[in-house]
């Protein structure tokens, strides 16, 4: 079973108004007149602080540096550096404010926020972040999705897509929208991969079903069209654990809407139910137990992304074709004759010992076997 969550850490809304103070004070004990941003790692922001005479233009220019600083995971100044260097294509990144005055706020090497200043010159703004990134800061300890988490949602609800003969795009997001995992079949319009973002985005950073806001629009209040960063199409579902949103999923381009919706809540309930089951435990399977399940053939263990089968034949088989699932076949007693690659490819005279390994989207077919032919076979999706 993969792991679904793990735990970082997280500026809390205390250790905004820490750092805050700090940049606060030292930009007083200079006389700057500067505007003081604080945002979280996804650079969302938590705390504001304008000092007296502070230019307007500056509250935004503060955010942007501290958004900088946190999503790029390095100061601001990094990028300055590099368009004055000549690196001009350092203007055209998404989301990034080339300007000297945002600091990363970090934890032990992780990012956990960001600071940003702006009002004076771009030494006194950084001056004062850095101020305020030496400032003592609390943090809080939260589940965030990991990857492997995320492609189980993904990968769940493209099973079931699968299954039902149709072919959206699938997408999961962390907690504040970032897409974190695409599933894409060949036959999924291209335009999905964009709307399936956006709803997954919108259920993350809304904590809600993206389906609530199309109601909403539907039925009376089309002012939910204006709502920031929000596309008011169902099939956006948020994933949650320990009653925290950790990501969302995504779906587009499935037979209608109500399926998209459909299908992110198997992909969501998928991941929430691997978050909460327990870890994995080793399984041994004594000898005894093998040799009565190698009189029939039969399964033996089967979990998510594998299973583990007694098999057993007598003589030749029909053509098998797994499109994703590996056969790593080890030979227990007997002889076999396995062709792959269908009729006329390659044959393998398997004995005692040996280990065929066939993979996905591989044919074979058992064309002579002794009687009884017992292996043991390991199957693993993927």
């Amino acid at each position: 079973m993969p792991t679904v969550t793990r735990t970082r850490r997280m500026l809390d809304v205390s250790g905004a108004a820490s750092v805050t103070a700090a940049a606060e004070e030292a930009a007083a004990e200079h006389g700057h007149r500067v505007v003081i941003a604080v945002v979280d790692a996804a650079g969302d922001l938590l705390a504001l602080r304008r000092t007296d005479g502070a230019q307007t233009a500056s509250v935004e220019v503060g955010i942007d540096k501290a958004r900088t600083a946190a999503t790029f995971v390095r100061p601001s100044r990094e990028l300055e550096e590099q368009v004055s260097g000549g690196r001009l294509g350092a203007l055209a990144l998404h989301g990034a404010a080339a300007l000297t005055g945002g600091i990363p706020l970090t934890v032990d090497g992780e990012v956990v926020g960001a600071i940003g200043t702006s009002g004076e010159t771009p030494d006194e703004d950084e001056s004062v972040s850095l101020a305020g990134a030496a400032a003592r800061f609390s943090t809080v300890e939260v589940p965030a999705l990991t990857y492997e988490g995320a492609r189980l949602a993904a990968e769940a609800a493209g099973a079931a897509a699968t299954a039902r003969g149709v072919a959206p795009v699938v997408t999961v997001v962390d907690d504040a929208g970032a897409l974190v995992y695409l599933w894409r079949p060949d036959r999924a319009q291209p335009a999905s991969v964009g709307v399936a973002t956006d709803k997954a985005r919108t259920a993350a950073i809304y904590r809600r079903p993206s389906r609530d806001f199309e109601e909403q629009a539907s039925n009376g209040r089309p002012s939910a069209l204006h709502l920031a960063r929000a596309v008011p199409l169902q099939g956006g579902i948020p994933i949650a654990h320990d009653g925290r949103v950790i990501g969302a999923i995504g779906v587009s381009g499935a037979s209608s809407a109500d399926e998209d919706h459909e299908l992110a809540a198997i992909g969501m309930a998928a991941a929430e139910a691997a978050a909460e089951a327990p870890p994995p435990r080793a399984t041994l399977f004594r000898a005894a137990e093998i040799r009565d399940r190698f009189t029939t053939g039969g399964l033996l263990a089967q979990a998510r992304g594998y299973a583990l089968d007694a098999g057993r034949r007598t003589g030749p088989g029909e053509v098998e074709l797994h499109e994703r699932v590996t056969d790593v076949m080890h030979v227990v007693q007997g002889t076999a004759t396995v062709v792959t690659r269908g009729e006329g490819g390659e044959a393998h005279d398997v004995g005692p010992g040996d280990v065929l390994v066939i993979p996905a989207g591989v044919p074979h077919e058992f064309t002579g076997a002794s009687d009884p032919f017992l292996y043991l076979v390991v199957k693993v999706e993927g």
